[in-house]
């Protein structure tokens, strides 16, 4: 097969599981609604005294279902197993040729997703059993020590299986970290995942920025001529999409951790799989904001027994000084897009030119 033939086969491949992906996830949503909608499944009331601001602009969503992020892993992880069982069954076909799993590009991405998935689905269930602090839930410090849980697993593949011990730093080339690549490995599972959950605030603000990075990451990986991973990413794109039909304002449902947390923890992954997770700077610029927003206005209370925000994370803080819902997240995802060109910007010039050293 020539590189032009070969290169037009995976566009196709990428363009059919998206589109297949997007109507998997529209056809299943609804069916999805009513079962959350019939049982109830609603979010948790935030307790008026711990957060009075966020509450009295979010108190007209209590009772909206969340785990909305259940379609978007379903539909990857039946996608991801159907094309797979369908190579075994069309061998050497263009059907069967769509198949994406595979031992150097998928596998611990789809595995770290659907992990990061259940654990992320136990939390939603506490949250809506009001079983556990502030009404329920796994604790902050809990949901740490999942992340770096995935995050040990995923570093122990790389370093032990893989022989990955060096980091990409770009327009100087990898450096070699030796053991300390597994701690790095696993801040940035868990810098990703921790993010992913603060930035679950808005009606489609989550969805649009993960939207964007994974575009972004999708690009990465087909210049690295990662076709299969690149698939992968199409199949969460699509999903995204279909998703987003339904979970912009007013949302009918929220994503919830079990999708928050699926999604950031195979960000985590696909950054560290690609080599480039200092491009998570840019690329994740929204996530840096959101993040970023809530440890200083911890650190601010702790020690000066202030506030620097009007609430946190800090798409709150903008609502509070009266920014439409919409508005806000319209501005964050136009933020997140441009730090994605800036990531690619970056990338694609590092690539194309000898290192420094």
């Amino acid at each position: 097969m020539s590189d032009s033939v070969f290169t037009i086969f995976n566009v196709v491949r990428i363009f059919t599981v998206a589109t297949v992906a997007f109507f998997v996830t529209l056809l299943i949503t609804p069916l999805w609604t009513k079962i959350l909608y019939k049982y109830k499944l609603g979010k948790g009331v935030v307790r008026e005294a711990s957060a009075p601001i966020f509450s009295e602009l979010h108190k007209k969503k209590v009772g909206i279902p969340t785990m909305g992020g259940v379609v978007i892993w379903v539909t990857v992880i039946v996608l991801t197993v159907g094309f797979w069982l369908l190579s075994k069954f069309y061998i050497g076909t263009s059907i069967g040729n769509i198949n994406f799993l595979s031992r150097g590009q998928t596998w611990v991405p789809f595995t770290a997703l659907i992990v990061a998935a259940l654990v992320g689905l136990l939390d939603d269930f506490l949250g809506v059993l009001r079983i556990g602090p502030g009404g329920g839930g796994l604790r902050m410090r809990d949901r740490l020590i999942m992340y770096a849980l995935v995050g040990a697993g995923g570093a122990w593949w790389f370093y032990t299986k893989l022989g990955w011990d060096f980091i990409n730093v770009p327009f100087i080339g990898d450096w070699t970290v030796g053991w300390t690549y597994i701690p790095f490995f696993i801040f940035i599972i868990m810098a990703s995942a921790f993010s992913a959950n603060e930035t679950d605030g808005l009606d489609g603000l989550v969805a649009g920025v993960f939207l964007t990075m994974f575009g972004a990451y999708a690009v990465i990986a087909f210049d690295q001529g990662r076709m299969d991973l690149v698939v992968f990413l199409s199949a969460i794109m699509g999903s995204l999409v279909a998703f987003l039909w339904f979970n912009i304002y007013p949302a009918r449902f929220f994503m919830g951790d079990t999708g928050s947390m699926s999604l950031g923890v195979t960000l985590g992954v696909v950054a560290m799989l690609t080599n480039t997770p200092l491009l998570l700077i840019p690329i994740a610029a929204i996530f840096i904001m959101e993040s970023g927003s809530v440890l200083i206005q911890l650190t601010s209370k702790r020690f000066r027994g202030k506030k620097i925000f009007l609430s946190t994370p800090i798409h709150h803080h903008f609502e509070a000084l009266g920014w439409p819902e919409t508005q806000v997240t319209m501005r964050f995802w136009t933020i997140s897009a441009v730090g994605a060109i800036i990531g690619l910007i970056i990338f694609l010039v590092d690539s194309k030119i000898p290192p420094l050293f």
